[in-house]
């Protein structure tokens, strides 16, 4: 039987195209949802966000530290989180009688992000669909195709970079060639990818639900 037959084709090229194909099948994309693990230089962040070309919505937390949400619409950036996000802590360790009022009072709303504010620009970054996939969709190493599996019930083929050790990149062997999941090379996280091009609405919360705190927002992110 022709382990080709019922899918794209892409099986049958060398692992450099399909990869090829799989960055061009996402950069061409309009929307996705991107759930998993990722490490950065001073964390590791676990991501469930829904991302299109003009902004995202969808949680992050920080490994052993707090979860937020992030909602972008355009330039807009909002940040919800319940009181415990908002302590902040004290010279010993123990939030103040001041600093729980006021986190209450910051608890369930969106809270808006100015575009000066020093964390204005990673917490974007978690919204933004182009950054995000640039960034993770990058493998090290000489390309060789691997194992046929599925993900998420879907047939794929794996392109591995350095034998594994510089990435695994899980490639749609159904319809677009879409990459549907990535094991980071260096033990650096593993992504899925779904719901390509699955359309979603993206709205600015309503004026009551809106906190505006001043031009820096201080996150306590563990």
């Amino acid at each position: 039987m022709d382990p080709d037959e019922g899918t794209n084709g892409v099986g049958k090229l060398a692992a450099k195209t399909i990869e090829q194909r799989a960055r061009k099948a996402a950069e061409s994309a309009q929307a996705v949802r991107l759930s998993g693990s990722v490490a950065g230089q001073d964390s590791t962040y676990r991501l469930d966000m829904r991302l299109k070309s003009d902004g995202g919505v969808g949680e992050v937390s920080t490994k052993g530290g707090p979860r937020f949400e992030l909602l972008r619409v355009a330039e807009e950036l909002f940040l919800k989180a319940d009181a415990d996000f908002w302590v902040h802590q004290d010279k010993d360790g123990e939030p103040s009688a001041s600093d729980k009022e006021a986190a209450r009072k910051l608890e369930g709303k969106y809270v808006r992000v100015p575009p000066d504010d020093p964390s204005y620009k990673q917490l974007s970054g978690f919204t933004d669909m182009k950054v995000l996939l640039d960034g993770l969709l990058s493998l090290e190493g000489r390309r060789e195709t691997g194992e046929r599996r599925e993900v998420g019930g879907v047939r794929t083929i794996q392109v591995l970079a350095g034998g594994g050790r510089g990435g695994k990149l899980d490639v749609s062997l159904v319809g677009t060639p879409y990459p549907l999941r990535l094991e980071r090379g260096g033990d650096a996280g593993v992504v899925e990818m779904a719901e390509w091009n699955k359309a979603f609405a993206l709205r600015v919360p309503k004026k009551e639900q809106i906190v505006d705190h001043g031009s820096q927002t201080t996150l306590n992110q563990g």
